[in-house]
């Protein structure tokens, strides 16, 4: 009777899955970065306020996240189930905090001092609440993958893709939103709300 010996396609397991996760996670990054909007003109000073509040505790948050989606992009060749998933349980929820900090950030701000300021600010603390507990839900998911077995591993990782990419093509349209006019303009030119430098020290445009 032969012996099994397991190929190269069936010894990498969540390999191609753990790849499709940091796709989907691309995705999901510009939603964050949706804050990042690029505009110019002259503001008034009740606006520029409004902004810098926001935007000096938007940096280290941008900054946070990028560090879980490098993290995730890092382990996208691991083979170790449970390394994986220690690696993306943590990631999602540096990613989970983080947007909860914006939502705050943009409620302690307060309304921007522009039209229909105050729906436009509850509906961005909505979404950004609405998208720290969908990561939450993510690291649960994760949490709870079976690390013992890498083909139902594997396909937990997929289901956690799949929603992933799910979260990445939602809404974000309060966060288009509050970045509209001269609310867009007047962050647009905060240091703060600029997109952190990447690993190459290139600074990403949009």
């Amino acid at each position: 009777m032969d012996v099994y010996v397991p190929g190269p396609r069936a010894m990498e397991g969540t390999n191609p899955v753990n790849k499709k996760l940091v796709a989907a996670l691309s995705g999901g990054a510009a939603l964050v970065l949706a804050l990042t909007g690029c505009g110019g003109g002259d503001e008034d000073k009740k606006v520029d306020d409004w902004a810098k509040s926001v935007c000096d505790e938007v940096q280290p948050q941008l900054k946070k996240i990028q560090g879980a989606n490098t993290a995730i992009q890092g382990a996208a060749d691991e083979q170790d189930s449970k390394k994986l998933q220690q690696t993306d349980s943590k990631a999602f929820q540096e990613i989970s905090e983080s947007y909860g900090a914006l939502a705050k950030a943009v409620n302690k701000a307060g309304p921007p001092p522009v039209d229909n300021g105050d729906k436009t600010q509850q509906q961005a603390v909505k979404e950004l609440n609405a998208t720290s507990g969908a990561y939450t839900k993510l690291k649960t998911s994760v949490d709870k993958l079976d690390t013992s077995d890498k083909s139902k591993f594997a396909q937990g990782l997929k289901g956690v893709a799949d929603e992933l990419d799910k979260l990445s093509k939602s809404g974000d349209q309060a966060l288009q939103k509050l970045q509209e006019g001269k609310v867009g303009s007047a962050m647009a030119k905060q240091p703060g709300c600029q997109k952190p430098k990447t690993t190459g020290g290139a600074t990403a445009q949009s």
